[in-house]
């Protein structure tokens, strides 16, 4: 039951900053396209790297792994938003938006994993 709480207190916390961070974007860099959600899921591809990085050889790390990982993170990035979206530029006749947005979530995704995981080994290294 306690590592429940851990990671269900963590997904609040990253959901709030989820809405932040996608409320902020399609404000300061138009609703027309979803650069919210891909700003959250890059830079949470990103935070993610980090985190394993900087975590998977620390012994008793555990609960903050839960915490940050399946918790602030799961609750922050938006896999089921970024799939409504790309269905639903499809689905309004613009095919090419879709893949555009398809084609950057995942190749800035991996690149932003990519470059936590250097990051967090630099970090601890």
């Amino acid at each position: 039951m306690t590592r429940l709480l851990i990671v269900c207190s963590g997904g609040a916390l990253g959901a709030g900053a989820r809405y932040l961070v996608a409320t902020w974007a399609a404000r300061a860099l138009g609703a027309d396209f979803p650069r919210g959600t891909l700003l959250v899921n890059v830079s949470g591809c990103f935070l993610l790297g980090v985190l394993v990085a900087a975590l998977s050889s620390r012994p008793g790390s555990d609960d903050l792994r839960l915490f940050l990982g399946a918790g602030v993170l799961g609750g922050y990035t938006t896999y089921s938003s970024f799939n409504a979206e790309t269905l639903a530029l499809a689905g309004s006749g613009r095919a090419g938006a879709a893949l555009a947005y398809l084609a950057a979530t995942v190749v800035l995704g991996l690149a932003a994993g990519a470059a936590g995981l250097l990051a967090g080994r630099a970090l601890v290294g």
